[in-house]
Parts: structure tokens; C-alpha cells; sequence
């Protein structure tokens, strides 16, 4: 047997108790959390510059169809909690390579060296996803609504992206296959869309079918990748 697979074999056979991995969540969390924090407090303070530039797209938009004027807001408090989300939402942004580093802090005991290869790849792809009719009308467009659609959106789209990466660490802790994707496929395209029908900023079906068309595009990839992980998984064990 190779000094690898006895490494990892150590590993397996003798298992963390479970007071150790909870005492070892609660850390990688605190740290987390502190760096969200961190990230938070150290946004907070270009919260204006960011948002100058979260709202060219619809400022742009505006004089495009020769509407002049800006964002407004309706309450005296908005101003103030929007610069509060903004400041969040770009220091989880800021934070993420820390809290996926605390995730793979947690994870890692539980691989074989071998797996661990295959991992960073797909952190750092984790880390790169997670950042004509209207010339008739007068809109009145909010600080608060458009912040929030921006966010929405953003963040929605994120996450999605993000199935793949979810998928790989969960077949190659061995929760998934492939098989089981693939079995419970019906199930996942009604969860699909109904994910999309909360991520989409308006209530129409085409939206929703927009947001769920590359959502069930990414379940399929996400399908092929738990097959390639379960394969080098039995083929890594046939070798032990």
C-alpha cells in the first residue's frame, strides 16, 4: 500500500468526534463572521463611491431614452439603510475568498490527498463567480427598489453559477452521485423553478423560464461533474 493512500486511510479510520467537528464549525464560523464583519466596516465607508457605480447602468438607461433626472427616495431613513445594505452586500463580496478558505478549513480532514488536488481549481472558481416601451412614461425609480433589484439579481445569478462548485464538494464528500441526480431530475427542475420564480425581478413567465433555462443547463453540467468525481472516487478506492 502507498504512503498515500495509508495517509488517507489514517484519516478515515480514525474520524473526528462529533463535539470535535462541532467545536471545529463553530470556529471556522466565528472567523467567517468576523471577516464579513471586517469586510462590512471597511466597505461602509466607500458605501457612496459603490453605489455611484451600482446605478450608472440605470442612470445610463435613463438618458438613453432622453429621461433626465436621477434615483429619488420616498423615506427619510432610506438613504442611510441603503448605504447599510451596500456596505453588507460588498463586504460579503470582499470576505468570500475568506469564508471559502474557512469552508475547505472544514472539509479538508475529511479527503484523501489525492481529491485535495482537485479542489482548488474549483475554489477559485467559486471566488471569481460569487461578484423602448418606457419613452412614454415618466418613472419615478426608488434608491431602495433599484438597490434592491440590483442585489437580487446579482446575488441570484451568483448563487446560481455557483451549483456546479456545490455539487463537486458534495459528491467528493461522497453525499451525491450522479445516479441520484439524474434519478430525482423531475424533482430538481420543479425546485429550479421555483428558485427562478423568486430570483426573477418580476412576476411574468418569461422571466421566470429565462432564470430557469441556464439553472437546468447548469444541473446538467453539474450532473456530468458529480459523474467524473464519483469515478475518480471508485477508481481511487479499486487502487487502495
Amino acid at each position: 500500500m502507498s504512503e498515500t493512500a495509508a495517509f488517507g486511510l489514517a484519516q478515515h479510520t480514525h474520524p473526528m468526534p462529533l463535539l470535535a467537528h462541532l467545536e471545529e464549525l463553530r470556529k471556522r464560523i466565528i472567523v467567517s463572521v468576523v471577516g464579513v464583519l471586517v469586510g462590512f466596516l471597511s466597505c461602509w465607508s466607500f458605501a457612496d463611491r459603490i453605489f455611484g457605480l451600482m446605478q450608472q447602468p440605470i442612470i445610463q438607461a435613463l438618458r438613453h431614452h432622453g429621461i433626465g433626472g436621477g434615483l429619488v427616495y420616498l423615506n427619510p431613513t432610506e438613504p442611510f439603510n441603503l448605504y447599510l445594505e451596500v456596505g453588507f452586500v460588498a463586504g460579503l463580496f470582499a470576505a468570500s475568498p475568506l469564508v471559502f478558505y474557512q469552508l475547505w478549513l472544514f472539509i479538508a480532514p475529511g479527503l484523501y490527498r489525492k481529491e485535495k488536488r482537485y479542489v482548488l481549481p474549483f475554489l477559485l472558481s467559486t471566488v471569481g463567480l460569487f461578484m423602448g416601451y418606457g419613452q412614454r412614461f415618466q418613472p419615478m425609480i426608488t434608491i431602495g427598489e433599484y438597490t434592491k433589484l440590483f442585489v437580487t439579481i446579482t446575488i441570484g445569478l451568483g448563487l446560481i453559477f455557483e451549483m456546479p462548485i456545490l455539487v463537486f464538494f458534495l459528491a467528493l464528500m461522497r453525499v451525491i452521485t450522479a445516479r441520484w441526480m439524474w434519478r430525482n431530475l423531475r424533482y430538481s427542475i420543479l425546485a429550479i423553478f421555483i428558485v427562478a420564480a423568486i430570483v426573477t425581478p418580476t412576476t411574468d413567465i418569461l422571466n421566470m423560464c429565462l432564470f430557469a433555462a441556464p439553472m437546468v443547463a447548469l444541473y446538467a453540467i453539474s450532473i456530468g461533474v458529480a459523474w467524473l468525481v464519483n469515478s475518480k472516487g471508485e477508481r481511487g478506492a479499486g487502487s487502495v
